[in-house]
């Protein structure tokens, strides 16, 4: 068995091949990072008597394309966390740090770790990753348009938030789209008004809801002299929420068909839909890295921090939040849900509480356990079973 050490970067990459008592069977080299530079490590790679693992960072997106055109032309592939390299080469007695030297270190790494190569269904998953994360950004863009949207009403109609159990619903939105402040919602047209709310809300709206409406819009304090500025800056806002919801659906759809590809048991967490269940998935990846729960608990970040110094052990500890966010926020969300459907969950969560602590504090003690079944989920590829209390 032969192992070969790529160090991954922007514009070329350097690789080393060792044997399995750690002795240099071709030197280190350099490949660019194009499509010749590639077929010339494949020719390098394709001796007839080496069976070759090949290991390579993970770093920034710049292995993605190696990792592509390696994993189609058969090769077993070790995709590694820069951060293991960087404690493995800290083993070492000579402290030499350059891209040649850090090609042998993952290479000397993947002979003594006795890894298994990296799971097929990697670039499914990093297809995922990337949209789920773009949904993400998405998201974030909506909550700063709705925050925009709900500073202009609480200058022009302050009261305006109480008239809708959501002031984002369909009606109220079409009727921003007319009209924004009070004075201008007070000298509205009342069948007009009438007309807006009742198709826009399949009839639940009528004449009544409209009335009221007007009937609180001529009693505000709402400012009236920024009236024209502000109609323009909400038409602006609710064009950008509409093409973004548009988009966001788009991408949810896409994710949906994804997800239908692929076998997978995340989705029989009780209240865990494609959406969120895509991101836990995607963020993971390959199940196989992680050697135990703990090590994907640290890796999401949930795991508490702990600080100890001399006799003191503190007692009061928070999330280490030192993984990845994008994790940890699909497990919050699909924790936030598993307190409502999950007997066992709801039952812990509500034991939590009763012992004094904060709802984000129960919570996360909720995401620890949750993420420990994911664990087991992924590793034995078995659906989620509901435990009755």
């Amino acid at each position: 068995m032969y192992f070969c050490g790529i160090d991954i970067a922007k514009k070329k990459h350097d690789a080393v091949i060792v044997d399995g008592e750690g002795n240099t069977q071709v030197k280190p080299f350099t490949i660019l990072n194009t499509a010749t530079g590639f077929e010339e490590l494949i020719t390098r790679l394709q001796s007839p008597d080496q069976n070759v693992l090949i290991g390579l960072e993970a770093t920034g997106h710049y292995w993605l394309a190696l990792y592509e055109r390696l994993s189609d032309a058969g090769f077993k592939i070790v995709v590694l966390n820069p951060l293991q390299i960087a404690a493995y080469r800290r083993s070492g007695i000579r402290k030499v740090k350059n891209d040649r030297k850090d090609a042998w270190w993952i290479a000397d790494y993947l002979r003594i770790a006795n890894l298994q190569p990296t799971d097929r269904k990697l670039p499914i998953l990093l297809k995922l990753r990337e949209l789920t994360r773009f949904r993400y950004a998405l998201m974030d863009q909506v909550g700063d348009v709705k925050r925009k949207v709900l500073s202009i009403l609480d200058r022009v109609f302050p009261e305006y938030e109480t008239l809708f159990s959501d002031i984002f619903i369909k009606s109220s939105r079409a009727l921003l789209k007319e009209a924004v402040s009070a004075e201008e919602i007070a000298n509205f047209n009342l069948s007009e008004l009438t007309t807006i709310l009742k198709t826009n809300s399949q009839g639940r709206f009528g004449q009544e809801k409209a009335s009221r409406i007007q009937d609180l819009a001529r009693e505000s304090v709402g400012i009236g002299f920024l009236t024209d500025a502000v109609y323009l800056e909400m038409h602006c806002l609710l064009e950008q929420l509409d093409l973004l919801l548009s988009q966001i659906e788009m991408l949810e759809n896409s994710i949906d068909e994804i997800m239908d590809q692929i076998p997978q048991y995340i989705t029989s967490i009780p209240g865990v839909g494609k959406v969120t269940g895509s991101a836990i998935l995607a963020e993971i990846g390959d199940i196989n890295r992680f050697e135990s729960s703990e090590k994907l608990v640290a890796f999401a970040g949930i795991d508490p921090t702990v600080y100890e110094t001399g006799q003191f052990v503190a007692k009061k500890t928070r999330m280490s939040k030192r993984g990845s966010p994008h994790l940890r926020y699909a497990l919050w969300q699909a924790a936030s849900m598993a307190i409502q459907y999950d007997p066992e969950l709801k039952a812990y969560y509500q034991a939590k509480r009763a012992e004094g602590k904060h709802h984000g504090t129960a919570l996360g003690a909720v995401c620890n356990k949750l993420i420990s079944r994911i664990y087991i989920i992924l590793k034995e590829q078995r659906p989620y079973v509901v435990r009755e209390t």
